[in-house]
């Protein structure tokens, strides 16, 4: 019996048509590549009871409700065929254990930020953020509509991984500091808790780059371990108290221009699941997508104001320092990609889709922000 497109939405909206029914009749394709058919659209009565690790603090504001939220979602959609019970860094695994742990099966699912695992993966940094690279709407561009999904999933199912975008930050901050930044030289013998392409560029600045998880950040602030740190932007900086033990708030984030967050799930089990499990779990995942890129940019403007207000000293970056972390930049992205093969091909991508990008912002978002949008009242020092 064939179906009309008006009839099978007014019954998918009234419940008179199943959600299993509805994702196979939109096709229950994966985004970023062809299906594969290695895993048939037959509902069954198996349930999965899943552990999710993290690298974010247990219960942590945004971050950590989006892995809670991502849970329940996920249960709601399937009937409670997946229950997933999410356990924060340090809980179940030290933070930055999280890739590793879901690829040899130790968890089945995770939550992180790709550049976390530089180390492992080169390439997998330019799926988080790039410094003076692609913002929020951008970078989900590219992956969404412009082939950065395939890529990302090429890349990850080296490692037994199936990789889902989970959030983004939108732009961030430049940071905390304990010393006055007026020139490149400042920068110099600078240990700052900075990850992936942004601490590649600190580093050749003449600072030094320590990765840290987030629960260990404050400790190393006040201790004098480091010296400043970036973390995300004013809502959650100020949550982690950076406003009572740094003197100076560093914007633009130049490093972080628009940060993916992400999910991922053990490759070999997830391609095991029905069909419609599948679609309920990228479903999910891109539910939290939206959801905490809304979240990050409310809360952060809210806080922002609460800065002002207690008279947080804000200032921006030269134009100097910013244009000679522009250059290094440059560099350090030259050194990853001649080195490996596989980040010259993701970086290729990423920046012919970003130069596009760029030009169609030049006369619309920029103009936007310039001349459209009524002009702020902060003035940065």
């Amino acid at each position: 019996m064939k179906i009309s497109r008006k009839s099978f939405f007014k019954g998918l909206a009234l419940g008179t048509i199943s959600l299993p029914f509805a994702i196979r009749a939109l096709g229950g394709k994966n985004y970023g590549q062809e299906e594969k058919g290695n895993a048939p659209n037959v509902i069954t009565a198996k349930r999965y009871r899943w552990k999710m690790v993290t690298t974010w603090p247990p219960n942590f504001p945004i971050i950590g409700e989006a892995c809670t939220r991502f849970a329940e979602i996920v249960e709601q959609m399937s009937g409670g065929r997946i229950q997933i019970r999410v356990y924060g860094g340090g809980e179940l695994v030290p933070a930055l254990e999280a890739f590793d742990t879901v690829r040899s099966g130790g968890a089945e699912i995770g939550s992180g930020g790709a550049y976390y695992w530089a180390g492992k993966a080169p390439a997998a940094q330019f799926f988080a953020s790039v410094p003076f690279g692609m913002n929020a709407q951008q970078l989900s561009s590219w992956l969404f509509s412009g082939g950065g999904m395939a890529l990302w999933e090429e890349l990850y199912s080296n490692f037994n991984l199936v990789p889902m975008p989970g959030g983004n930050t939108g732009v961030q901050m430049g940071g905390w500091f304990n010393r006055e930044i007026n020139s490149v030289a400042d920068l110099k013998g600078l240990k700052m808790r900075i990850p992936g392409l942004g601490g590649n560029v600190l580093e050749k600045a003449g600072g030094a780059p320590v990765l840290l998880a987030g629960g260990e950040i404050y400790t190393g602030l006040e201790r004098g371990v480091i010296d400043a740190t970036e973390w995300l932007g004013p809502y959650h900086d100020t949550l982690m108290g950076f406003d009572d033990i740094a003197k100076y708030y560093y914007a633009p984030g130049w490093h972080e221009p628009g940060t993916m967050l992400e999910f991922f799930i053990n490759k070999a089990l997830f391609d095991s699941l029905p069909g419609d499990l599948q679609a309920m779990l990228r479903t999910a995942a891109f539910s939290i997508y939206a959801w905490t890129l809304a979240e990050m940019e409310a809360k952060n403007a809210e806080a922002l104001s609460r800065l002002v207000r207690k008279g947080i000293d804000i200032r921006r970056f030269p134009d100097e320092v910013i244009e000679q972390m522009r250059g290094f930049t440059e560099e350090a992205i030259a050194d990853i990609t001649a080195a490996d093969p596989f980040s010259r091909k993701v970086y290729e991508s990423y920046d012919a889709f970003r130069m596009k990008a760029v030009n169609y912002s030049q006369i619309t978002e920029k103009v936007f922000y310039d001349q459209i949008q009524r002009k702020p009242t902060l003035e940065l020092g």
